[in-house]
């Protein structure tokens, strides 16, 4: 069966279980996920707004919705603000992509070759543990404070997770399914594209989705270390002059970064696990 026949598939099966219910009540079971996901945000915006207002929180030091958004709309208009989404942007983009390019592959090869384990594995465990804030000072000293030293710092956050996790999802293929392929005789190559790939797929996945977050806490670190532009100096520059909206207004820049890039892990993830059976609580 076709990924869009089960799709449909599952759509009738839907369809005919909310048969019997009222139009409303079906139609908040089918979106439910998504309300109740929108009135947590709003609720808790809500919140804040009055809280705000009533003097329960104090406006100086977290601001509020109304005044982030009007420092929102401020920013909009400043054609600088545009020129830093473009430099962080790039800045994530390119040393995410570098790093899942490299690190996926790595991963895998450490994870099927049990010798090149035992050699890489050390490295790998105690790179990961070296906190990249404080290699800052020789990647500038290496690369300079332009661009590049933001990429190093992005990469080596997003590289480690990405391999780490590829490793771990090929060590952890169920050791039934390789016994069975060898007891058929299957080459090597075919264990590997048929049954080590395909199981190592999720934990991959993880790794790419956990990767943003290290993407983004590099580019921040970057920025805030060594930069004349960027949403990381633009969150700088605010909170040495006092800007709390402005501040959050940054910080929300970079969460809808964050958003956008696991979302779009999440459709691959869609696209290649189609064939993994759907589990747990309805």
């Amino acid at each position: 069966m076709t990924a869009a026949a089960a799709t449909q598939s599952e759509s009738k099966l839907l369809d005919v279980r909310y048969a019997g219910l009222p139009p409303l009540l079906r139609w908040y079971l089918i979106n439910e996920r998504g309300i109740l996901g929108a009135l947590s945000f709003v609720g808790f915006f809500l919140f804040w707004e009055i809280g705000s207002a009533a003097g329960w929180i104090d406006a100086y030091f977290f601001s509020s919705p109304a005044r982030i958004f009007n420092a929102g709309v401020t920013e909009v208009q400043n054609p600088r603000l545009w020129s830093d989404l473009q430099i962080s942007g790039t800045e994530l983009v390119v040393g995410y992509v570098a790093a899942a390019a490299i690190g996926v592959p790595l991963g895998i090869l450490v994870g099927w070759y049990r010798k090149l384990n035992y050699f890489v594995d050390p490295w790998l465990n105690f790179m990961n543990a070296l906190p990249r804030v404080a290699m800052m000072p020789l990647i500038v000293l290496w690369v300079g404070i332009g661009i590049w030293s933001k990429i190093v710092v992005v990469f080596l956050g997003v590289f480690f997770t990405v391999v780490i996790n590829s490793l771990y999802g090929v060590r952890t293929v169920d050791r039934r399914l390789l016994d069975v392929s060898s007891s058929f005789k299957a080459s090597q190559w075919r264990v590997f594209t048929t049954v080590v790939l395909p199981g190592s797929v999720p934990f991959i996945l993880a790794g790419l989705r956990l990767g943003i977050g290290r993407g983004l806490i590099g580019v921040l670190v970057g920025e805030l270390y060594s930069s004349n532009a960027g949403i990381g100096y633009m969150i700088t520059v605010s909170s040495q002059t006092l800007q709390t909206s402005r501040l959050l207004f940054g910080v929300l820049l970079l969460t809808l970064m964050g958003v956008i890039g696991v979302e779009l892990v999440r459709l691959l993830e869609k696209r290649v696990e189609r064939w993994r059976p759907k589990v747990g609580a309805r």
